[in-house]
């Protein structure tokens, strides 16, 4: 696509989201902080199709406030879709630490529309019986994780595409997912620069904002994309990033080993026998991966976790 085109495309949905809000004062206030970056505008440029539109926001009291928001429409709209109060005994919440706005979810650290008893049941079998072999597959290939959030898109749309536009319908520690392909991210705010420090590969960092309706192209993530590079900046989910290697590489998307050592040098940095490390590599920014491990890790003592037990609970399951 042309650039004009990707301008008005975003510009658009930006707008389309925006006007749902029905706050007045947080409507205004998201409408002067919204960065759009990240695979979208790489898709476009490479004229595939956009699984998700990567919204940040350059104010970290405005992230803040929008975390707020949306956790009251998914609690408000769990507990009326049911005609009880069952949300109502799981905790959620937001907070804003120095660094970040988080999420947290009552012992799940995830929570899904539908699901209230059993938020890990996203990740499960897709028919009874299925769990082990289901599990196994999202192990070989972390793609299949992206599938199953299409396949939970297209059925949230089928609930009703106009009165429920941009609803939550998916909550992670970093992350907020809305209908009609929104993500909502949390956990980086600021200008696109700064944003840019934490992400991991270049050719995803061309950006847009909204307030000016500019859209940059940077020159070394358009030479990425012509070649079909994988540059990595560095990243606070290191160990997500080796999990998307495969997925591009299976799109034709190529890698050196100076740039795969990056990532391994920074993945040794982590301390993964670290309860509240591991549930934050593993759930990421785009989705949560490998829940069943951190539900079986916490079920017995997350205080003692070490490789032997992590390598126990991996062998058994998958």
């Amino acid at each position: 696509m042309k650039a004009k085109t990707i301008r008005q495309i975003l510009k658009n949905k930006v707008a389309d989201w925006i006007k749902t809000i029905d706050d007045d004062a947080l409507r205004v206030e998201v409408s002067k902080n919204v960065i759009v970056t990240g695979g979208a505008i790489a898709s476009m440029l490479l004229n595939e199709p956009v699984n998700d539109y990567d919204i940040y926001f350059i104010s970290k009291d405005t992230a803040f406030k929008v975390a707020q928001y949306y956790i009251s429409k998914f609690k408000a709209k769990e507990n009326s879709s049911r005609n009880n109060q069952a949300y109502s005994d799981i905790t959620i919440y937001a907070e804003q630490l120095d660094d970040r706005v988080k999420i947290f979810v009552k012992s799940a650290g995830i929570a899904k529309e539908g699901q209230v008893e059993k938020p890990y049941q996203y990740f499960e079998a897709r028919a009874e019986g299925e769990a082990g072999e289901y599990v196994g597959e999202m192990m070989d290939d972390p793609g299949v994780i992206e599938d199953v959030y299409e396949d939970m898109e297209k059925n949230a749309l089928e609930v009703n595409e106009v009165k429920d536009k941009y609803r939550p319908v998916f909550l992670s520690t970093n992350a907020i997912t809305l209908s009609n392909k929104v993500q909502l991210v949390l956990r980086f705010s600021g200008t696109p620069e700064e944003i840019h420090k934490n992400y991991d590969f270049v050719h995803c960092t061309n950006w847009y904002t909204y307030h000016d309706d500019h859209l940059e192209l940077r020159k070394e993530a358009l030479e990425c994309l012509l070649s079909r590079d994988l540059l990595y900046v560095g990243s606070k989910y290191p160990v997500c990033s080796i999990f998307r290697l495969r997925k591009f590489i299976k799109r034709g998307w190529k890698i050196n080993a100076g740039q795969m050592l990056k990532i391994m040098m920074q993945i040794s940095a982590l301390d993964l026998t670290q309860y509240d490390v591991l549930q934050d590599q593993l759930t990421g920014v785009d989705c949560a991966y490998f829940c069943q491990i951190l539900e079986k890790v916490q079920d017995k003592d997350p205080s003692k976790i070490n490789y032997a037990y992590l390598v126990e609970i991996i062998d058994r399951m998958f």
